[in-house]
């Protein structure tokens, strides 16, 4: 959809794209474009695309969206040292910015071929932040001008931006707890504040959004204690003490009142939703399952395992609390900020693992002073510095110390950059179209289904076929069927589809006719053992459906009288009914695939299925792959009166 969007915006300009309404996105109501989404990535790649034929580089929008990505992870790495330069030294700095190009975490995102919001909102993140720090040392009006346009480009880019805009008063509201207020701390936040609230809201997208929801109510809160504080900082050197005291209760008792009401008043009118942010979710962990299903049902938005840490942060898990200590130890204003960088950005990442991007860059660049301490005190020349380090002849590891702590340091870094390098290797580097399995040897085997039954959809169906599948595989039928195929998207849609997958045929072939779906396309795993199929996705798509028709969708049918979920014999006769199962094991118990297990033996699940008998009504077999990962069925046409 972003490079459809990117290429739209290439091929008619910038006013057409805000106006553009896709009718073949969020099926069947179609998507006003340019009010939906933050153009950042778009304007991005087609500024760059612009300039370089404007000095007749000739070069295909394709290959600009392709390697935006790799070029802004070389910014990322630019902005991260200038930020830990700023925070500590220049050799930190440098650190970070070698641990922030390699690191899984971000590598992720910043893949040739990557063309997603994050790819960019990283350098823009790292960036603001940078400025902010150079803003609060300085105190210089033209250093936060230059932080709230980062800001802009921020917001236009990615959603994220809530971010920034809560950690930068969440900065100066501890700095004020801490006693260091300054004029430059006024100056930096007073001014952000306002350019930047006032950029924000240029972008369509958000619109009052900062005026109106409860993410941004936190800024609007330190900026008006700001002012407070300063006012009264100005009473103080004009007042005697008693004086000053009655004023400072009468304000602050008035001041409160005010609050109170007329958050009261704004909530009970509408005008406010305290309770409904879009990151609400991530202090209520429990909040995304129960009432925004299809948000929780996402694989990034689960929570972060122990193992995803490791995985994308390898050593510098272990190294970065020391980094943070370092910064605690020897406070000063600015590493106030990447403490509290820290500390947040570790409850969001262990909440979400798709924040773990957000973690990423604070981790490297903590890390990166742990590291650079070390080799300052190691490496250093010890005529120059007053306090070398302490050395223990009688131990005999007095005059070794320096060499066997260099050693592990310089060790523990290779393990990093062959970790970083296997990771992006094997997680990283291959297309989510295409899957691999590898053999007791080491051989590899590919398994096209994808791309197979993607092919036969574009050469066998007409370019406006409406083709129904679980939101996932949305994007790519959009650009299987000539670029043109009409897939159901759309938070309606989902939950049509959702409730046709659960319901009987009969119930689901009423669904898709008032879709007007002409095919219906699933997942299906248990051949080959590909956990990822549409059966293991199956109970987010009944509690999507419940969420919206919990007279029709109950997620107890679903599961035995145990509480089990099971696709045996023992299984609930409502799952062994559904649509979905009777469409993934259709002909699958006539199906042996092994001498050892019996016919219609489930590997994914081990199991055996219980409903062999599968006949269809309304559905008719169009297309099976080679491996059975991708199933097409046709849906019938009413009889002829």
């Amino acid at each position: 959809f972003n490079y459809r969007s990117t290429h739209h915006l290439a091929s008619h300009g910038f006013y057409e794209f805000l106006n553009w309404f896709d009718e073949r996105a969020w099926y069947p109501l179609g998507r006003i474009v340019g009010g939906t989404v933050y153009p950042g990535l778009m304007v991005t790649a087609g500024l760059i695309h612009w300039i370089l034929n404007m000095l007749n580089v000739t070069v295909h929008i394709r290959d600009v969206c392709v390697f935006l990505a790799p070029v802004f992870s070389g910014l990322t790495a630019i902005s991260t040292f200038l930020l830990t330069r700023e925070l500590w030294n220049q050799g930190a700095g440098l650190l970070a910015a070698c641990f922030i190009a390699i690191v899984p975490g971000y590598i992720s995102r910043s893949v040739a071929g990557s063309f997603d919001n994050e790819g960019i909102a990283i350098f823009a993140l790292q960036f603001t932040y940078y400025l902010w720090v150079k803003s609060v040392k300085t105190g210089s009006v033209f250093w936060t001008i230059c932080c709230c346009l980062s800001y802009f480009y921020m917001v236009s880019a990615w959603g994220g931006y809530v971010f920034i805009i809560n950690l930068i008063p969440l900065h100066v509201f501890v700095l004020l707890l801490m006693q260091r207020y300054s004029r430059r701390v006024y100056i930096a936040y007073s001014t952000f504040y306002i350019v930047g609230l006032i950029l924000s809201m240029q972008i369509p997208f958000v619109g009052f959004q900062p005026i109106r929801t409860s993410e941004h109510m936190a800024a609007a809160g330190v900026f008006a204690l700001l002012q407070a504080y300063a006012f009264l900082q100005y009473l103080r050197d004009r007042l005697t003490k008693q004086e000053f005291q009655t004023l400072f209760f009468l304000g602050v008792s008035l001041a409160a009142g005010i609050v109170f009401l007329s958050v009261i008043y704004l909530t009970y009118t509408g005008y406010i939703a305290p309770w409904s942010g879009r990151f609400y979710s991530l202090w209520d962990t429990g909040y995304a399952k129960i009432h925004i299903p299809i948000i929780a049902s996402v694989s990034e938005h689960q929570p972060t395992t122990w193992v995803s840490f490791f995985f994308d942060l390898h050593i510098l898990v272990c190294t970065f609390p020391a980094g943070l200590w370092f910064c605690i130890k020897n406070i000063n204003d600015e590493r106030v900020f990447v403490a509290l960088y820290a500390i947040s950005a570790v409850y969001f990442a262990g909440v979400m693992v798709r924040l773990m991007l957000t973690l990423t860059p604070v981790v490297c660049m903590l890390s990166a002073i742990a590291f650079s301490n070390v080799f300052e005190r190691y490496l250093g020349d010890d005529m120059k510095r007053e306090n070398p380090p302490i050395e223990d002849s009688k131990e005999g590891l007095g005059p070794n110390i320096k060499n066997i702590v260099t050693m592990l340091m310089l060790m523990l870094l290779m393990m990093f950059a062959v970790h970083c390098t296997w990771v992006t290797s094997n997680a990283y580097s291959s297309p989510s179209v295409v899957l691999a399995s590898y053999n007791h040897d080491g051989t590899r085997n590919i398994l096209d289904d994808f791309r197979e039954a993607y092919y036969w959809l574009r050469q066998n169906t007409d370019e406006h076929a409406r083709v129904m599948s679980w939101w996932d595989y949305g994007i790519d039928l959009q650009i299987c069927q000539a670029g043109s195929s009409g897939d159901i998207e759309g938070i309606f849609a989902v939950i049509q589809v959702g409730k046709a997958m659960s319901s009987n045929e009969s119930a689901a072939y009423e669904i898709m006719r008032s879709l007007d779906v002409d095919y219906v396309l699933i997942i299906f795993g248990g051949v080959i053992g590909y956990s990822g199929d549409d059966i293991n996705k199956f109970l987010w798509m009944v509690r999507i459906a419940e969420g919206e028709h919990p007279k029709d969708i109950r997620e107890s049918d679903y599961f035995t009288p145990q509480g089990e979920f099971r696709v045996d014999k023992a299984g609930s006769p409502t799952l062994l009914n559904c649509l979905m199962y009777k469409m993934s094991y259709y002909r699958f118990g006539e199906m042996q695939l092994d001498f050892r297990t019996p016919p219609g033996f489930d590997r994914t699940r081990n199991a055996e299925i219980g409903n062999k008998d599968i006949k269809f009504k309304h559905l008719e077999e169009a297309f099976t792959s080679e491996h059975w990962l991708v199933r097409i069925y046709k849906v019938k046409q009413l009889d002829n009166r």
